[in-house]
């Protein structure tokens, strides 16, 4: 099988995709605006070849260059993992008459109205929606489901220009933070613990599937700078507290015709036991989710998700032997990161814990915590024992602290 991957050296996980894809026996090519002698070793290693392009968000143009590239005619598909390629993937299965969503059926993993009107048919439970254009439409809107709500982009990733907004006050001090998005959701705030149901799904059968819970929910994470995030990837996906959310991820693919690849669905589940879908998009999480997956596993994701993408199977035995915690660290000032507090305790209790550490180190400078999850760097830590985890998750949340000048 010949694979043609979108962007196969950026975001940080698209290498090990492109490995994944190599090492099960594909021929990998990409395509990128990245030039080849930038691209990661491993990537160049992995690659049967590579088209580069001047921007990869032209897409008119990008098509065009794949379908005038000599390579073009030995594809049998096309993969893209990265949220923003979705559509330029989707055109190019098209124009080469490839397998895998098409345009139309890619839409409603870009646009959340779209998505939400989709489920909506199909009976599923989703946040009470209305697309909005202008100002005007947010208010009215808003008084029609009422506070609190929920005002998010059409077509956002992550939490990224999404507000809770509880009173009028509040949306009249959000809306001008607002202006440079084209469209808005304004949803249902929906008040409950928040869970992914990611998948690896072939012919639209899932072949295996990870649980994880944020703590705290994302938008509260990404409201305040002092919170370290934690992302849990639960050992026990089959506790009846989760049968709800995995019954709805199920009927959600379902619904939106999904066959082959990754998936990455948000859920949420009040306090009675109701489950509510969030999003789901055509993709895997990130911010080494995926990685999380390998470690509660002690499986290659990557790889199994290379096998399922070319050749349709899934040969691995999910043995879900650990809770894996990543725990997001936020420095404290601006510059360069000068200490860590409190890694040395950290490691001296929990050393055969910590799975892996990628904190930033001493020297380097701090990264914009609102614009990546990752933000200065996590510690991934694993346990059989949910709240043996959890205590370690809070011990580093709380005690360990990164400091910048």
């Amino acid at each position: 099988m010949n694979i043609l991957i979108l962007s196969p050296g950026y975001p940080a996980e698209m290498p090990q995709f492109t490995r994944g894809l190599a090492e099960v026996g594909a021929k990998v090519f990409g395509v990128g605006d990245q030039a080849p002698g930038g691209l990661p070793e491993s990537v160049q290693h992995h690659l049967s070849g590579y088209l580069p392009v001047p921007s990869l968000w032209d897409e008119a143009a990008v098509v065009d260059a794949v379908r005038r590239w000599p390579e073009a005619a030995r594809l049998d598909g096309v993969e893209c993992l990265w949220e923003p390629g979705m559509l330029l993937a989707a055109r190019l299965r098209e124009a080469l008459h490839l397998p895998g969503l098409s345009v139309a059926e890619t839409v409603p993993f870009r646009d959340k109205e779209a998505m939400k009107q989709v489920l909506d048919r199909a009976g599923l439970r989703t946040p009470r929606h209305i697309r909005c254009a202008s100002v005007h439409a947010c208010w009215e809107a808003a008084e029609k489901i009422g506070y609190p709500i929920i005002i998010k982009p059409i077509d956002g990733a992550g939490s990224a220009d999404t507000y809770r907004v509880d009173s009028s006050d509040d949306l009249r001090d959000i809306l001008p933070r607002l202006r440079h998005v084209p469209e808005v959701s304004v949803e249902e705030f929906v008040d409950g613990d928040e869970f992914t149901f990611d998948t690896v799904t072939i012919a639209g059968q899932v072949a295996y599937y990870n649980i994880a819970w944020y703590r705290p929910r994302p938008l509260v994470a990404r409201s305040h700078e002092w919170i370290s995030p934690q992302v849990i990837a639960l050992r026990h996906v089959d506790q009846p507290t989760l049968a709800g959310g995995v019954e709805l991820g199920l009927a959600v693919i379902r619904a939106l015709g999904f066959q082959s690849g990754f998936t990455h669905m948000e859920w949420y589940r009040k306090a009675d036991g109701e489950v509510v879908f969030g999003e789901i998009g055509a993709r895997p999480p990130g911010a080494h989710q995926v990685d999380q997956m390998n470690v509660a596993c002690d499986f290659d994701v990557y790889r199994e998700w290379g096998r399922a993408v070319a050749f349709g199977r899934f040969d691995a035995q999910i043995d879900r032997k650990y809770n894996v915690s990543n725990i997001y660290k936020r420095a404290h000032g601006e510059g360069r990161i000068t200490q860590i507090a409190g890694l040395e305790r950290i490691e001296r209790l929990y050393g055969e814990h910590i799975a892996w550490n990628k904190l930033l180190p001493v020297g380097a400078p701090r990264r914009n915590w609102r614009n990546t999850l990752v933000s200065d760097g996590f510690l991934m830590v694993r346990h059989p024992e949910l709240a043996t985890l959890v205590k370690i998750s809070d011990d580093i949340a709380e005690n360990l602290n990164l400091h910048a000048e």
